[in-house]
């Protein structure tokens, strides 16, 4: 069995580490360690409020005691460069005949240094962005699809729509759905199939979704749920919200949203939800119906009276089931897409 130490240079908290946080809460026993100097000595629990006693470390040569086998990077920095600060641990990793697993655009096994020292040292490189090749162009193979593919969009980056995703996947399985879980950026790869669209030229965007839908997906599954990534209202990210959109070509859409922020990532205002709701639906209009069936709230950042009040609010005003599924369950959200399918 494989045993990560995350690595997440002072950036392990619940928005920065979305990696590490991912093999955290879904891999916890398979996560010997994280490396964060701004909070060494502190556990995986007192941070995050998951993973237990997993230990805060300061370098990967703190982290040697617990016997990893790979080091992976857990934080998702804008650009998706590997920092001075991160690629010392990176070499030093390696050096003790670790395995790196990256998910940034910098391509670790294209450096020459990395890769030699690799060679050197036994360790493999892995990639999680370096996109297929060569690679697949759109055939429109989705006007014969008969199973229904459902996308997990959002008003922002960094809304939970990987977390979303795998949570209805496993609580559909969980009631005996056979369900297809499509991962579109680096944890999603990790946990299952996919590729990381947002490394993939932007011609063939919805072709390499619409291939991996044809190849890993049997015919007798139920549903197909795919991971979302960026929102169409952040300017930054749009441009592969709309490439995997048309990709996919959902029938159902979930919206994710953290009703504390009044400004995305990029320091512009938040979207008026059911103007952005709608948008998604005009987008695919052309195409197909494409419809919302639920909502997905994070509210880590609210006392449990306000976010069940949020929930209530928004269930009210959208007439959609809501819920925030980590920390209150499925509420009927699970229900109504169980009953769809």
């Amino acid at each position: 069995m494989s045993r990560f130490v995350v690595l997440a240079i002072n950036s392990f908290n619940h928005i920065e580490n979305k990696t590490g946080n991912m093999l955290i809460r879904y891999m916890q026993d398979k996560v010997v360690a994280i490396i964060d100097p701004e909070k060494k000595g502190l556990t995986s629990n007192d941070v995050i409020q998951i993973g237990g006693d997993i230990p805060v470390v300061g370098s990967f040569n703190d982290a040697k005691k617990y016997n990893p086998d790979h080091l992976v990077i857990g934080n998702a920095p804008q650009g998706g460069i590997v920092s001075n600060q991160m690629l010392i641990e990176i070499k030093e990793a390696i050096r003790n005949g670790i395995n790196i697993v990256s998910g940034m655009h910098e391509f670790l096994s294209k450096d020459i240094h990395l890769k030699k020292l690799a060679e050197q040292f036994g360790s493999k490189i892995i990639d999680l962005r370096l996109p297929p090749s060569p690679p697949s162009f759109s055939k429109g193979s989705w006007r014969k699809r008969n199973i229904p593919v459902l996308l997990i969009v959002g008003t922002d980056c960094d809304t939970g729509k990987m977390t979303t995703a795998w949570e209805i996947k496993t609580r559909l399985s969980g009631l005996n759905k056979k369900v297809k879980f499509i991962g579109t950026g680096q944890t999603g790869i990790l946990l299952s199939d996919g590729v990381a669209i947002d490394a993939v030229i932007s011609d063939f965007m919805s072709g390499e979704i619409e291939n991996l839908i044809d190849t890993k997906v049997e015919n007798d599954t139920d549903l197909i749920i795919v991971e979302g990534q960026g929102a169409l209202s952040n300017y930054a990210y749009s441009g592969v919200t709309l490439g995997l959109m048309h990709g996919c070509m959902p029938d159902y859409l979930i919206l994710t949203h953290d009703p504390s922020r009044s400004k995305d990532v990029m320091g512009y205002k938040m979207p008026d939800i059911m103007e952005l709701m709608q948008l998604h639906i005009d987008l695919m209009s052309p195409f197909k119906r494409s419809s919302f069936i639920g909502i997905n709230l994070l509210t880590f950042e609210m006392g449990e009276s306000i976010a069940k009040n949020t929930i209530n609010e928004f269930e009210s005003l959208y007439k959609l089931p809501t819920t925030d599924l980590i920390r209150f369950g499925d509420s009927n959200l699970i229900k109504s897409i169980y009953n769809l399918i």
